[in-house]
């Protein structure tokens, strides 16, 4: 669970501003909307497939990017 200390001298704003932080990169936010809702079984590995996809996809770019480069 994310937290952050907050000295007497800092603005509340910041605070907040750096707990906000904090959260999206605990990944709090997205895991309660991932489980708002039941999913069912074969929709889950649909969307774990496409994430799979995507992350080939990305890595598959990146190196031919790079041999394009190399030239």
């Amino acid at each position: 669970m994310p937290g952050i200390r907050v000295n007497s001298e800092e603005p509340f704003e910041i605070a907040l501003k750096r707990f906000r932080k904090q959260v999206e990169k605990g990944g709090v936010i997205s895991d309660c909307r991932r489980r708002e809702a039941y999913e069912k079984p074969s929709i889950a590995k649909k969307r774990k497939d496409a994430a799979a996809r995507k992350r080939l996809m990305k890595r598959l770019r990146r190196v031919r990017m790079r041999e394009n480069r190399d030239f």
